[in-house]
């Protein structure tokens, strides 16, 4: 993890700094879903803080910081799950007229949202997100989410809401076996391990832990992009209590 505290800046930029302040800033708003103006000044000025996020999560330094936590660790293969939770989103979220569906903004039941897709493993520890606006079906995250992470996989869980043919077809293709209940009463329903899919509460708890983020649990920020970097960071929060037992 040290690594990403030493970023190499790009040519004329002034030295990196005390990255390891900036970064407990960046969890300090994370934990307490903030503005930015109101970061206490011991972890630097706000403005300096807000610009490093940002040039982190243009460079994918969030994302990669929680692969390489995956790699150290050692994700389990036994089993993943994909599942997805909405948030709701703050008006502070909205953005340019037009911009909802570009940065995963909609309207659903429950007001203005967006709806964070994951995917774990085993163990409860998250290994991919996808933002959707926040009335979309569950089904649009899961292609994206289930090609972003190769390697040999057992088994994939999933509720019926993922219950279809081609999810199916997608899933034992890469030799892994879905386990998915039938949507009720669909002709011609596929069974299921019933033992394992009681796994399948595990992401449910995922998605409590990292709710407990309060910038997670309420979307403020305008982009997908931001978003996101702070659900990476609360992620990386989950893996790092692993670290020690390798």
């Amino acid at each position: 993890m040290a690594r990403y505290f030493r970023l190499r800046q790009a040519g004329g930029c002034r030295p990196a700094g005390d990255n390891r302040r900036f970064f407990d800033g960046m969890m300090w708003m994370a934990r307490t879903g903030a503005q930015w103006r109101h970061l206490p000044p011991c972890y630097g000025k706000w403005n300096s803080v807000f610009r490093r996020y940002r040039r982190w999560v243009e460079q994918g330094v969030f994302e990669a910081l929680l692969e390489t936590l995956a790699e150290l660790v050692g994700r389990d293969r036994s089993a993943d799950m994909i599942d997805s939770t909405v948030v709701r989103a703050h008006h502070c979220a909205a953005g340019k007229k037009g911009a909802g569906p570009a940065e995963a903004l909609g309207r659903s039941r429950g007001g203005f949202s967006t709806k964070l897709h994951a995917r774990c493993d085993a163990r409860g520890l998250p290994l991919a997100f996808v933002l959707t606006p926040g009335q979309a079906h569950d089904q649009q995250g899961f292609e994206p989410l289930f090609r972003a992470i190769g390697g040999r996989l057992d088994r994939l869980l999933a509720d019926r809401g993922y219950d279809a043919d081609q999810i199916r077809a997608d899933i034992s293709y890469t030799g892994a076996r879905p386990v998915i209940p039938a949507k009720r009463g669909r002709r011609n329903p596929a069974s299921h391990d019933r033992h394992a899919y009681k796994l399948r509460n595990r992401i449910e708890r995922m998605f409590n832990k990292l709710k407990n983020w309060r910038r997670v649990a309420t979307r403020y920020d305008k982009t997908a992009q931001s978003y996101l970097g702070f659900v990476s960071i609360a992620s990386a929060f989950l893996w790092t209590t692993f670290v020690h037992e390798r």
